[in-house]
C-alpha cells in the first residue's frame, strides 16, 4: 500500500470513531449514581427532614370534627366548637384523630394511661395505646375521654413514638382542656373533657404504642 492509501485509510478510521462517539457520546453523562440510596433523611435549610412523607393525607374540616368531638365527649356543640376552632386556628386542618379514654393521677409526679382508635381517611382504623409520666402542680386523679387531633400524620404507623408535651401550650376552652405534643413535624392536640386541674400534667411526654405497656418510661 502506497503512502497516499495509508493516509486515506487512517483518515477514514478517525472519522468513523468520531461519528460513533457523537451518536452515543458520554453514555453515562447525567445517569444516576450507582449504589443504594442514602439511608439518612434529607437535610433542607439545615434541618433534617423526617424519613416519612409529610404532605399527602386527606384532611378533616372543622365541621366534621366539631360534630365528632361533641358526640364523643358528650359536650355541647358550642363547647366542642370553641376547642376545635382554637386548635384549627393554631394548626390548620388535621389528617387524623384519635378517639379514646384514659386514666391519670398525680401527686406532683403524674402517670397517664390511655387507649383509643386512630381514624384517617382512606386508612384502616388502628388501635392505639399511650402511657407516660408528667410533672406538674396538679394533685389527684381522674378518668376522662380524650379526642386527639393529629397533624402532619401521613400514615398510621408514624404515630407510634414518644411525643413530648409542648411546654406552655395548654389551656381551657369551654370547659375542655387542650394541650399540644410534638415529635418531628407531627403535632398531636388532645382535647379532654372534665380535666379540671389535671391540665397541669402536661410537662412530660406520652409514648404511643401498638400494645399496652405497664411501665410508662
Amino acid at each position: 500500500m502506497d503512502r497516499r492509501k495509508l493516509i486515506l485509510a487512517a483518515a477514514a478510521t478517525g472519522l468513523g470513531t468520531s461519528v460513533g462517539l457523537g451518536a452515543g457520546a458520554s453514555p453515562r453523562q447525567g445517569a444516576p449514581p450507582s449504589g443504594p440510596p442514602s439511608a439518612n433523611p434529607p437535610v433542607v435549610d439545615g434541618r433534617q427532614q423526617p424519613a416519612y412523607p409529610t404532605g399527602g393525607a386527606p384532611t378533616y374540616s372543622a365541621d366534621e370534627l366539631i360534630r365528632q368531638t361533641s358526640d364523643f365527649l358528650g359536650v355541647t356543640a358550642e363547647s366542642a366548637g370553641g376547642a376545635v376552632e382554637r386548635v384549627f386556628r393554631d394548626n390548620g386542618q388535621p389528617t387524623g384523630y384519635i378517639a379514646g379514654e384514659e386514666g391519670s393521677g398525680a401527686i406532683g409526679l403524674g402517670l397517664r394511661y390511655g387507649r383509643g382508635l386512630l381514624y384517617m381517611k382512606g386508612r384502616p382504623t388502628t388501635e392505639v395505646f399511650w402511657q407516660g409520666p408528667s410533672v406538674g402542680w396538679d394533685w389527684g386523679g381522674n378518668a376522662s375521654r380524650v379526642f386527639t387531633l393529629c397533624y402532619n400524620l401521613q400514615y398510621p404507623d408514624a404515630v407510634f413514638r414518644r411525643f413530648p408535651g409542648v411546654e406552655g401550650a395548654a389551656y381551657l376552652v369551654g370547659g375542655l382542656g387542650v394541650n399540644y405534643q410534638k415529635a418531628d413535624d407531627i403535632v398531636l392536640a388532645p382535647i379532654r373533657a372534665g380535666v379540671g386541674l389535671r391540665l397541669g400534667a402536661n410537662v412530660g411526654y406520652l409514648a404511643y404504642s401498638r400494645k399496652r405497656n405497664i411501665l410508662p418510661f
